[in-house]
């Protein structure tokens, strides 16, 4: 038997390109929302998405802008608009920088959510995010907007 095939060249920007692909949550034994799911889809033509552990030196240090890669702000229905919570809730993305020679980078990343977090600045059950990613060059990705959800929390 005889297997041929080609590999498929993929030609990425060297920014990272998202898309918003889903938001769930897991309830307590109560009912309530208690972690919130944020997953992304991504491409990188460079491979440089995450940092590592001992990323802590500029530009990467703690209090710096890009201490952080993975940023989410989210908004809560007001008088039926949209608000700004104050308090974004940013991440780090582990380095998933692929060996060989293709760097071209293509998956999803899910972010963990302590909704007990939100539930003390809320004011609404209804909620909506914005979010971006930032590669180890420091491009930034496009923004991703989700649509509106409702949460249950305590």
């Amino acid at each position: 038997m005889i297997v041929s095939g080609c590999i498929e060249q993929r030609e990425y920007p060297i920014e990272p390109i998202i898309e918003f692909k889903s938001f769930s949550t897991e309830k307590n034994v109560a009912g309530n929302d208690v972690t919130g799911f944020f997953t992304i889809s991504f491409t990188d033509g460079d491979g440089d998405i995450g940092l590592t552990q001992s990323d802590t030196f500029p530009p990467y240090n703690p209090g710096s802008e890009y201490y952080y890669n993975f940023f989410i702000t989210f908004y809560q229905m007001s008088g039926g608009v949209f608000q700004p919570i104050t308090e974004p809730y940013n991440s780090r993305i582990p380095d998933i920088n692929p060996t060989g020679i293709d760097k071209d980078l293509k998956g999803d990343i899910q972010i963990e959510i302590d909704l007990s977090i939100l539930s003390l600045v809320l004011t609404s059950d209804t909620i909506r995010m914005d979010a971006y990613i930032v590669d180890r060059a420091l491009h930034k990705s496009n923004i991703v907007e989700t649509g509106a959800f409702v949460l249950d929390l305590p």
